[in-house]
């Protein structure tokens, strides 16, 4: 086994998404992940402390640049104007392996309630990132935290819908988050 190798992180989350799929999260041993990555159990542990947490592998730049791209957003920006162009710099990252990888995560977090409940704790660490952000352009917290969370949810959606499109289409991920977005906008606006 080689010592070092390229993206081994992503080679992680993809070995664990196969297994958690193949035979389910809790039949699922960090030794088999590390196997199949072609890695040691040592190496595991050096990007991850467990296998829950490959689920969340790039929330943190995730959150950082939805944050960046709200801070950065025109400064006559509305708050879903600024969450636009946090969901653009944020889907800007996201690549085809991202868009492989998405029905395939889908179906393995479907399938534990362990990793449904990990999955929720990433949601809300991404809302209070975008939320964070709007209060620090100056919108009073409660609309923060409601732009923040629509914010999430087209995330989401337009995730979920460009992962199960056509991958030659050589789309990225922005049009799909930011269609979404507008159709919540549009469904909250019938609220009223």
């Amino acid at each position: 086994m080689a010592r070092w190798q390229p993206d081994t992180t992503h080679r992680l989350v993809v070995a664990a998404v196969d297994l958690f799929t193949e035979q389910g999260y809790d039949a699922t041993t960090v030794a088999q992940i590390a196997e199949r990555a072609g890695v040691t159990k040592s190496t595991f542990f050096r990007h991850f402390s467990d296998k829950r947490e490959l689920l969340v592998a790039g929330q943190e730049t995730l959150s950082r640049l939805l944050a960046e791209g709200i801070a950065e957003a025109p400064e006559g920006d509305g708050p879903l104007e600024a969450v636009a162009a946090g969901l653009e710099r944020a889907s800007g990252v996201m690549g085809q392996a991202n868009r492989e990888l998405g029905p395939r995560l889908k179906a393995a977090v479907a399938a534990s309630a362990e990793l449904q409940e990990r999955d929720a704790l990433k949601t809300v660490g991404l809302a209070a990132a975008m939320t964070d952000a709007l209060v620090a352009r100056g919108v009073p917290e409660l609309t923060a935290h409601l732009a923040a969370e629509l914010g999430v949810l087209a995330f989401k959606r337009g995730f979920a819908r460009w992962s199960e499109t056509d991958r030659g289409d050589g789309e990225g991920l922005a049009p799909y988050a930011l269609a979404a977005l507008r159709d919540l906008r549009e469904a909250t606006a019938s609220l009223a």
